[in-house]
């Protein structure tokens, strides 16, 4: 097991960095990465603060700076240590640069500036919150998608997400027992997507489920012959109304956020 200090550096709040070190570093195995996680570095004195804990830490250093004088100092001292600064985005402002003829603006933060599209996902995420698990089905109409699947399918959490990338997204639990509102069948505008996974993946989420919760895991929520009869239902369900189905058994939330994204973006190409 190698360990690895990384630091990462950002004059905002470096989402950007943290997703770009999380890809890459899932493509190593066997690595204990000490994180060291500084935003909003803005100054010259907070640079050189962090710049003492890179020295005592030293390690790889990740950074999206934009304005020249941090940067240089930024870079100076890290060669003059030996260490490896790497600035991600350069070679994506580089490309833009030449193709769109013109410098980029080197202003902190502006792809958090709180436009339209900020407010649209803000709304987005209250609409979904008051959306969940069946709840306020009436306004369904409203949504750009509605996620349907059996008990414990993820459907809130892939909602929650897509609601942060700026789509209004209802869920609705598939029970047997307790057939869904009329109004799932007859939703024109929504996307309606069924999630659906192995029952053996199922009960294990379940199980899990019922301890945190205290309560005794044996009851037909993880028997494996009702479990299987209620994915069934479900999917028969989906396949009535010809309506898409993702398997979320090997996805995470991301993956199957993604593809529903992608079946959103094409059924507005097609419409």
């Amino acid at each position: 097991m190698m360990r690895l200090h990384l630091h990462l550096l950002s004059d905002s709040t470096g989402e950007t960095l943290e997703n770009i070190a999380k890809a890459a570093l899932a493509q190593y195995d066997d690595v204990e990465t000490v994180r060291h996680f500084w935003p909003m570095v803005r100054t010259e004195a907070h640079l050189e603060r962090i710049l003492q804990e890179i020295a005592q830490n030293p390690g790889l250093v990740i950074f999206t700076l934009v304005n020249v004088a941090t940067r240089r100092i930024l870079e100076q001292r890290c060669l003059a240590l030996g260490l490896p600064a790497v600035a991600p985005l350069d070679p994506v402002n580089d490309a833009l640069s030449g193709l769109l003829g013109q410098q980029a603006k080197a202003r902190p933060g502006r792809q958090h500036v709180l436009d339209a599209a900020y407010f649209a996902r803000v709304d987005a995420i209250q609409w979904t919150i008051a959306h969940d698990d069946g709840i306020a089905s009436e306004d369904w109409e409203e949504a750009d998608i509605v996620l349907a699947g059996v008990s414990r399918s993820s459907k809130t959490p892939t909602s929650i997400y897509l609601a942060n990338r700026g789509w209004k997204t209802a869920n609705i639990p598939i029970v047997v027992e307790s057939p869904p509102p009329r109004i799932l069948f007859t939703l024109s505008r929504p996307l309606v997507v069924g999630l659906t996974t192995s029952a053996d993946r199922l009960i294990q989420i379940r199980r899990n489920r019922l301890l945190s919760l205290n309560q005794m895991p044996d009851t037909p929520y993880v028997e494996e012959e009702a479990v299987t009869r209620e994915i069934a239902f479900a999917r028969r369900m989906f396949a009535d109304n010809g309506w898409p189905v993702i398997d979320v058994t090997r996805r995470s939330i991301e993956e199957t956020a993604a593809a529903i994204i992608a079946l959103a973006n094409e059924r507005k190409v097609a419409r």
